[in-house]
């Protein structure tokens, strides 16, 4: 390796060195070097917001560009070619077999994940890059177990989840500092990939994680901008849907699209993400304590005003407003909780179409028929734009209304536990994405998991029983949990699940929960990858 400036330390081998070439390295070394200034004083201001909101602030629509907001003329590019339909999109990590079946799941799209649903081990994040290419030249067919995998005709278009700008990249250095993970992500992918998707007729399309501000919108945009420009290919060439997972991303909808707008496919309901950020948002707030996570449903205020503000935002400005991921799988061996459970899906997005959505998220093959059932019947053309909901008007107390009804059980409790162990166990063990319980919990509803135990325990909330709520009564539910938790989940070890113990009964005492579990336990994925690296501690 001969890139002046980057040291990686992962591990290397020839597979490898066909993604880590010297062109690649230098791409991402012309990136950090580019952007990472503004990465970090971008995330500086987040740490203000909060900051802010903790002394009792509330959030608002932005001052400043309510200008952008006001005016009509403005519309977003027109749909890239194979995004004009996108009723089902179906998503996953990047392993090998998972990327086969949910490019030929009959989905339209399928979008790759390199963030909550993927446990970021090095094997990992360079694996995923090789599969992704692989299937962009038709190069990923295999067998394994006897069973052959092999690429359909005509699969479903490929989207690309990065990782958001709070993480880092540990194993790789540009001047002696990691690279952030979003950028090699996007990096690596867009470097190998960008002309063989356009050569196909398709181009290279993603999602874009975790924002909480519009100038962070502006950066991605900037990063496209400059990519397109490094490897020749016409700008607005690239396309990203924006994930509206942050309770302050809410409040900046437009501008968003307005940042992103030549290179915008519109917006999603990261339904799970919200109701996380909310938590943490409002950490101080006692009147923003929620009940058990299944009674915080979509239907509850302040996520039924975001839907309603997403939708008509989107269709205001000519975008997608895409639904999102019911967290229900199929169940194997019990047909009437399957139907049931299939029940609840249908519900789920009969509601996404009927309120004006376009499409939709699905976590495993077997749910396309259903949602792309439901969505043929109520979605004759390949969107909604029409759909104008020009009846919706979302005021900041309406983002912010907690008048849920509910009650937090020991149950709940007990759920929440479980979750955030199992999930935590795993992802330890470079599993980003677990079956519990008949639902599919990656990143995102371990977070809701562990915010929800640390805000009732931080604002003693009270049981349904009377019962005040505190980390000494958590730790007990935890240690009772615990020893069910590896019949629950298949492949967690002793040694993953007694650090994610110690991990949850410490975050409960902590006057802050930490931002992001995923960023507390990345130190532990040393031992998956074989090897020691950096941190941004630097």
């Amino acid at each position: 390796m001969t890139v002046k400036g980057v040291t990686v330390l992962g591990k290397r081998n020839a597979q490898y060195d066909e993604i880590l070439t010297d062109p690649a390295l230098a791409f991402l070394a012309a990136l950090h070097r580019t952007f990472e200034s503004t990465r970090q004083s971008l995330l500086t201001a987040r740490i203000a917001v909060q900051q802010r909101l903790d002394a009792g602030q509330y959030l608002d629509f932005p001052s400043e560009t309510a200008h952008v907001r006001a005016d009509p003329s403005w519309i977003c590019a027109p749909p890239a070619p194979g995004l004009e339909d996108r009723r089902v999109e179906i998503t996953g990590p990047t392993d090998r077999k998972m990327v086969v079946n949910a490019l030929n799941s009959g989905a339209k799209t399928f979008m790759a994940d390199f963030e909550d649903s993927n446990a970021p081990s090095w094997a990992n994040m360079i694996n995923g890059q090789i599969n992704l290419r692989d299937a962009i030249l038709r190069k990923i067919d295999f067998i394994q177990g006897g069973k052959s995998y092999k690429l359909s005709k005509n699969p479903a278009v490929l989207l690309v989840r990065p990782r958001g700008w709070h993480l880092d990249e540990p194993r790789v250095l540009v001047d002696n500092r990691p690279i952030s993970g979003g950028l090699f992500d996007f990096g690596l992918y867009f470097f190998h990939n960008a002309k063989a998707l356009v050569a196909s007729g398709f181009g290279p399309y993603f999602y874009l994680p975790k924002m909480e501000h519009y100038l962070e919108a502006r950066l991605w945009n900037d990063v496209f901008l400059f990519s397109q420009s490094y490897i020749h290919i016409p700008h607005n060439t690239i396309r990203a849907t924006v994930l509206i997972e942050t309770l302050p991303a809410a409040f900046h909808m437009e501008e968003i699209l307005f940042e992103l707008r030549n290179h915008s496919s519109g917006l999603n309901c990261g339904r799970w993400d919200y109701i996380f950020s909310f938590i943490k948002k409002r950490r101080a707030d006692r009147r923003a304590v929620l009940p058990d996570r299944k009674d915080v449903t979509m239907e509850v205020p302040f996520m039924d005003a975001y839907v309603r503000l997403l939708i008509q935002t989107c269709h205001k400005r000519k975008v997608a407003a895409m639904g999102g991921m019911s967290a229900m799988i199929p169940i194997k061996g019990d047909e009437a909780a399957n139907e049931a459970a299939m029940n609840k899906v249908r519900a789920d997005k009969l509601r996404e179409v009927t309120a004006g959505h376009d499409g939709t998220w699905i976590a495993h093959p077997l749910i396309n028929k259903i949602a792309m059932d439901i969505f043929d019947k109520h979605m004759l053309g390949p969107h909604q734009y029409h759909v104008r909901r020009e009846d919706v008007k979302v005021t900041a107390a309406d983002l912010l209304n907690t008048s849920v009804s509910g009650q937090i059980t020991e149950d709940g409790v007990k759920s929440n536990v479980s979750a955030a162990l199992a999930y935590s166990a795993a992802w330890i063990a470079g599993n980003g994405c677990i079956p519990l319980n008949n639902l599919m919990e990656d990143a995102a509803t371990a977070e809701i998991a562990r915010l929800q135990l640390w805000q009732w325990a931080h604002h003693n909330a009270h049981l349904d029983s009377g019962d005040v709520i505190t980390p000494g009564y958590i730790g007990k539910v935890v240690d009772g949990v615990a020893p069910n938790v590896k019949s629950l989940v298949a492949g967690i070890k002793d040694e993953h699940l007694a650090i994610a113990v110690s991990y949850l009964k410490d975050q409960v005492k902590r006057p802050w929960a930490s931002d992001f579990l995923t960023s507390d336990l990345m130190v532990y994925l040393e031992k998956v990858d074989g090897a020691k690296w950096v941190r941004s501690s630097l």
